[in-house]
């Protein structure tokens, strides 16, 4: 049955870049912003406060808007759903309390956990870095932004 799948993500700047997700589910690698899929009986905004807090254990200090999918997307683990995916740019509490990797993929394989994250820094941050093509339209928006 076709559908929609609703996915939030954070924009977070750390130092001198931006905070990566690297993860993978079953055999496939991929590279994101933090986030993830947004949960019946939740607002879209309390759903990057929620994700965030589960997957890196931090704190939303203030979030802003910045870009909703205004374009056809099919899900990469489900091609009967089309994805819509919401980013804000996100200030943490506690940002020194980032669980940071320091390459990608560096998995904790003792705990099972295929979850790392990582901070890319401005200047080798390009479409590329970033997996899915609505995660690459937001880098590309990122890096215009800068250089106004």
């Amino acid at each position: 049955m076709k559908g929609y799948t609703i996915r939030v993500y954070a924009i977070i700047e750390h130092r001198d870049g931006i905070i990566l997700s690297d993860e993978c589910v079953g055999d496939v690698f991929f590279t994101k912003f933090p986030g993830g899929g947004h949960e019946w009986g939740e607002g879209i905004a309390d759903t990057v406060v929620r994700e965030l807090r589960e997957e890196m254990n931090v704190e939303v200090q203030t979030m802003e808007h910045f870009y909703t999918t205004d374009f056809f997307v099919t899900s990469k683990f489900d091609t009967e759903k089309q994805v819509v995916s919401v980013y804000y740019r996100v200030k943490l509490k506690n940002p020194e309390m980032l669980p940071l990797a320091q390459k990608p993929f560096d998995f904790d394989t003792d705990l099972h956990k295929e979850e790392s994250f990582r901070c890319v820094p401005y200047t080798q941050l390009t479409p590329e870095t970033v997996t899915f093509p609505i995660d690459q339209r937001v880098v590309e928006m990122l890096k215009n932004e800068w250089k106004g």
